[in-house]
């Protein structure tokens, strides 16, 4: 089943032209279908690119799907036209009495500054708190995954020493989960942070479980509350080039950026990267729609 999104979201031209299938809201609305409902809550700078990519992987499920974009009223992006904000994305106040199937928090560029000094960060806190009770499931990527690991379980992270940056590979390992079903046993997914959840940590509560590990990248995959939190601490729906693009814009800005491993064909960044991680990032996203579909209550209201 197509995805349900605006006719003029700047995503909808790059998905109709992946063959991501798309539906207008007006037909939407005629089909006899509860709709998953899905928020995203995009603390992405590049919320444009951000957009296309997460639609990408929700759009490649039988399931339709109903987006709902959302940002901070605590931060305002400087980097997303006023006008795409003002048209396209609603703020946590008028969706605060509404009940979604699923929430996506993304990651956000704050990692080494402390929780609480990123300036949304309270507001960030009443929502994880309001998706206790009128959200099904919660879909934490990287920085949004620390800080909802953070604010959930008090496990705090801690800088790397340098930047993990790159393609890493993984290992499942709780094969049984629905998450992670028909993952291979070793499968490839980006990454790029300044910092960790040690895993260590992690498996000191009880209530969570990880889902997939990397010798190199650490802690990638888990979930808790049986899946009603769902925490990611990687990038399975950047583009082919979206490390190349950090890796040339760091360049740009004098900083002394490694080059990202297990990325560019030997290593040279002249030659284009190939996307090795898409099969997975497919899945998982499938995955996890497959789960709330299954799992939610047709009535949100009894998540109270």
């Amino acid at each position: 089943m197509p995805i349900c999104i605006p006719d003029d979201l700047p995503a909808k031209e790059t998905l109709e032209s992946e063959n991501i299938s798309t539906i207008p809201a007006e037909r939407a609305s005629h089909q006899d279908i509860r709709p998953l409902r899905i928020a995203i809550l995009n603390l992405m700078p590049t919320k444009i690119d951000t957009e296309t990519q997460l639609l990408r992987l929700l759009g490649n499920s039988p399931l339709q799907v109903e987006i709902e974009l959302v940002r901070t009223a605590s931060y305002e992006s400087r980097h997303t036209p006023k006008e795409h904000l003002s048209r396209f994305y609603t703020s946590f106040d008028e969706i605060k009495k509404r009940r979604y199937d699923g929430l996506i928090v993304t990651g956000a560029p704050v990692e080494t500054m402390p929780f609480e000094e990123v300036l949304y960060w309270r507001e960030l806190c009443d929502i994880f708190a309001w998706s206790e009770k009128n959200v099904f499931s919660t879909f934490s990527i990287c920085w949004g995954a620390q800080a909802a690991l953070y604010y959930f379980y008090g496990i705090d992270k801690q800088l790397l020493p340098r930047k993990l940056f790159g393609v890493y590979e993984h290992r499942v390992e709780a094969p049984n989960c629905p998450l992670v079903r028909g993952f291979d046993e070793r499968f490839l997914a980006p990454h790029s942070r300044h910092t960790e959840t040690p895993l260590a940590d992690v498996l000191a509560h009880p209530e969570i479980t990880p889902l997939a590990v990397s010798d190199d990248a650490g802690l990638y995959l888990a979930l808790a509350r049986g899946g009603r939190q769902v925490f990611v601490t990687g990038h399975s729906e950047y583009d082919r080039d979206t490390l190349a693009s950090e890796y040339f814009r760091d360049l740009e800005r004098g900083l002394h950026t490694a080059k990202p491993e297990h990325y560019f064909p030997e290593g040279n960044e002249l030659l284009p990267p190939l996307c090795t991680w898409r099969g997975h990032a497919n899945l998982l996203y499938v995955n996890w729609l497959n789960f709330v579909y299954q799992e939610t209550p047709f009535d949100l209201g009894s998540l109270l």
